[in-house]
């Protein structure tokens, strides 16, 4: 580190996203100042506490203390600052484009600022963005600070890792001092640093989500048709997966994918592509199979149970996926919603998810472990594959449901054992 130039960098938004590149930027060894509007999550952040889970990350910061500050003033932030980080979310407004209102709001919050030599992107944002961003940074008298586009590729459960072992370091940028001004950032990271325009580099991240979803989404429809001619789709995809063309990762059935990026992505790619006049098939149908695999749960329990009007289901992990506290785009929220609209009364567990008092949680029934949840319920959905899970004493839980009936969105259970201890067993893409 000590051959290493040490830079002052400031980072706008203390989200998932934020906090892990200030973190890993402070281990990197540069001077961080991380600056957000909530007064809560400064609070928290400055008295050592990490406000999401995200493993690994309260263990970076509490290393790098002496060089990574939080704060809501913006004077703060920018003192003598060489870099600015914008690391804000960008939400689907109701035209389905992205609302890029708090990516302005720190992009104006820029004049004034002396030394900066460099603007850096790390918020996902439509193609074109880079070109409103340069015309906003010379009104703003920073002609002379570079532009760059750096997206992110880290999944949320393993950022740390993901920031500090990337598969590639992208820099789009057309100015090129302040593009290895940014390579330079990473030094000490393993990787290889891909330099192009700052189009192309807005591009790469929703092409990468997208393309995963992509994966995901033909899982599960090879799992119906599994379903429909009693192929197993375990196998089928498993042996897809070693051709070494193709790969293993993303080829796994499920209920269907969530979280922060790949529902918001993939809408954002369709609605730029809709926007230059170009109807995007494949993509449309990518989103369409995995809306409905969320539904099919449901529908699979009412095939057994009949009407669900009363009965008790219990849905078995709320967060998108396990290693995360993230409710954002969750499965589990649209199946309960579909629930409660049968008539069905939720029960749910999960051991990090924070939902908050808003439906359909607020109609739903938490409760502290999975068997407690599972006590005289009439079906339970696997939605998550928390470990935990597999630690149940299945053989005595079936006997206290009212109903033993389990849908395994995840696969996560062996079928011959649940049916060996009564259940009746539902699972993706499995006879």
């Amino acid at each position: 580190m000590a051959n290493r130039r040490a830079f002052r960098v400031a980072v706008f938004g203390a989200g998932y996203i934020g906090l892990v590149t200030g973190a890993c930027l402070a281990e990197l060894g540069h001077e961080v100042v991380v600056r957000d509007i909530d007064p809560e999550k400064v609070r928290v952040l400055q008295g050592g506490e990490v406000p999401i889970y995200e493993p690994g990350l309260g263990d970076v910061i509490a290393r790098n203390k002496e060089r990574l500050r939080f704060t809501l003033d913006l004077g703060e932030a920018l003192e003598g600052a060489e870099v600015a980080y914008v690391c804000v979310d960008t939400p689907p407004s109701p035209s389905g484009d992205a609302d890029l209102s708090k990516v302005w709001s720190v992009v104006r919050s820029l004049t004034g600022t002396a030394r900066l030599r460099a603007v850096v992107m790390k918020s996902t944002v439509p193609v074109g963005t880079g070109a409103r961003a340069r015309v906003l940074l010379d009104e703003a008298g920073l002609g002379a600070t570079g532009y760059v586009s750096n997206p992110e590729f880290t999944a949320e459960g393993r950022a740390v890792s993901d920031f500090m072992g990337p598969d590639r370091i992208v820099v789009g940028s057309d100015d090129a001092a302040a593009a290895a001004l940014v390579a330079e950032l990473h030094a000490g990271i393993d990787a290889p640093v891909v330099t192009m325009d700052v189009r192309s580099a807005e591009m790469v991240k929703l092409a990468s989500n997208a393309l995963l979803a992509t994966r995901i989404s033909f899982a599960n429809e090879i799992a119906t048709l599994c379903e429909n001619t009693g192929a197993d789709a375990t196998k089928v995809l498993g042996a897809v997966g070693l051709d070494h063309r193709l790969g293993p990762h993303f080829l796994r059935p499920g209920i269907g994918w969530g979280g922060s990026c790949f529902p918001k992505d993939s809408e954002a790619l369709r609605q730029i592509a809709s926007n230059t006049g170009f109807h995007p098939m494949l993509l449309s149908a990518v989103i369409d199979v995995n809306n409905i695999q969320k539904r099919r749960a449901v529908q699979k329990l009412k095939d057994v149970l009949g009407d669900l009007a009363g009965r008790e289901v219990v849905l078995l992990g709320m967060a998108f996926k396990p290693g995360t506290d993230d409710m954002r785009e969750a499965p589990s929220a649209v199946l309960a919603s579909r629930l409660l609209a049968e008539g069905a009364s939720v029960r749910c567990w999960d051991p990090l998810a924070r939902p908050g008092a808003v439906e359909p949680w607020a109609s739903a029934v938490r409760y502290a472990s999975p068997e407690e949840a599972l006590e005289g319920a009439d079906a339970a959905v696997v939605v998550t594959e928390w470990p935990r899970l597999a630690e149940v004493d299945w053989a005595a839980v079936a006997g206290r449901m009212r109903r033993p009936v389990v849908f395994d969105g995840r696969n996560l259970l062996e079928p011959a054992r649940m049916r060996g201890f009564g259940f009746t067993y539902l699972s993706v893409g499995r006879p």
